[in-house]
């Protein structure tokens, strides 16, 4: 799926809010519906819409995506593995039609409404942590990451037969279901559960796959390679699509999401694209005004100038130095700490003097105690 722009594609400016979103995406997806237009390629369309609106929906989806732009955000979707095989189900876009609802009342509300068998069921989503330091964090890098999941049995193709064919289910006659009745003094009650045969698929193996007695699935260790992209922060999520557990055959696997967790820096601290780091300076070039190499994250040195009559926790602005998202590097702001020395040598003492005589002011006596001054005055 190569949708564009989320917001070019719902037609609204990047400031809509969540009432303008829906609304958009309503009148988009009432026009496209499958049931409503058949002109060619609207079902492509359709599902941009969807893709775009499953997005822009979610405050949390929303907020990577305005935060990492369209093409890293796409991008963390993508990943591959680095040994043999790969994910089931493929990759790609599946629809999500969980957030139309009311919208199936102008189709006659019957749009995936039937009660028959179950069918393959999707499988599983898989949730991973992983922590990364704040160089990676702002440069972006590439992970190797080892995940444990199931997939798809290579022996019988997923589909737990050995024949590779099935057969309907004569317990429940193919709906995956069965009915159990039970009298009460309120009357007779009818519960369904899923029939333990077929265990909801409504279809069997002809015979059952050795390799995976039947599930059609095994577990398998793989080493998969991850794209963090430059710009993401603590609590976002990346979403591998087709990496998580093995659906029923059929049907496409669960997607892989991997939460970040960025680790604290000695040097460093972030603030959405703007880095801070202290830098300790002298009285005199406080007031005198210097010259200091900054180091910055990926390790550059870079000319700050200290102007003349600086102030204490001041902020220095070296542009670009910052977070890089999205093609505009935030900056780094360089807080200046004024430090006092708690010794000084004869020499440095004696400057020191001269500047209290050239204020006007006079030498206190570090020997005497604090209130020594007031002895002797009545």
């Amino acid at each position: 799926m190569g949708a564009g722009d989320y917001y070019e594609v719902l037609g609204i400016p990047r400031t809509a809010d969540d009432k303008e979103i829906k609304k958009a995406y309503r009148g988009l997806a009432r026009k496209y519906h499958p049931d409503v237009c058949k002109d060619p390629g609207s079902e492509e369309r359709f599902k941009e819409i969807n893709e775009a609106y499953s997005v822009l929906s979610d405050s949390q989806k929303k907020s990577q995506y305005d935060n990492l732009g369209h093409t890293n955000f796409t991008n963390a979707s993508k990943g591959q593995y680095s040994g043999a095989g790969g994910p089931s189900g493929g990759g790609g876009f599946s629809a999500d039609f969980s957030g139309f609802g009311d919208i199936f009342d102008f189709f006659g509300g019957s749009y995936g409404s039937s009660r028959g068998p179950r069918g393959p069921q999707s499988g599983n989503d898989v949730l991973m942590r992983m922590q990364i330091s704040l160089e990676e964090a702002v440069a972006g890098v590439d992970k190797e990451i080892q995940l444990m999941h199931n997939e798809p049995c290579p022996t019988c193709n997923g589909t737990g037969s050995e024949t590779k064919k099935l057969h309907t289910c004569k317990r429940c006659n193919g709906s995956g279901q069965l009915q159990q009745m039970s009298q009460t003094v309120f009357g007779q009650f009818v519960r369904m559960t899923t029939c333990n045969e077929c265990m909801g698929r409504g279809r069997v193996p002809e015979k059952k796959c050795p390799g995976c007695k039947g599930s059609g699935h095994t577990r398998a260790n793989r080493t998969l390679s991850v794209h963090i992209p430059a710009g993401i922060d603590t609590g976002m999520r990346l979403r591998m699509e087709g990496y998580g557990e093995a659906g029923d055959t059929g049907a496409p696997s669960g997607d892989l999401f991997i939460e970040v967790q960025v680790r604290s820096h000695s040097r460093f601290v972030r603030s959405g694209d703007t880095l801070e780091t202290t830098l300790e300076i002298s009285p005199a070039q406080a007031v005198l005004g210097s010259s200091e190499t900054i180091e910055t994250i990926d390790h550059k040195h870079v000319d700050l100038t200290i102007p003349e009559g600086v102030q204490h926790h001041t902020a220095l602005k070296i542009p670009g130095e910052g977070v890089k998202r999205r093609g505009k590097p935030g900056d780094l702001l360089v807080r200046l700490k004024i430090v006092i020395p708690k010794t000084v040598t004869p020499e440095q003492r004696e400057c020191y003097q001269k500047i209290l005589q050239a204020e006007g002011k006079h030498p206190g006596n570090s020997k005497k105690g604090i209130f020594s001054g007031l002895r002797g005055k009545k």
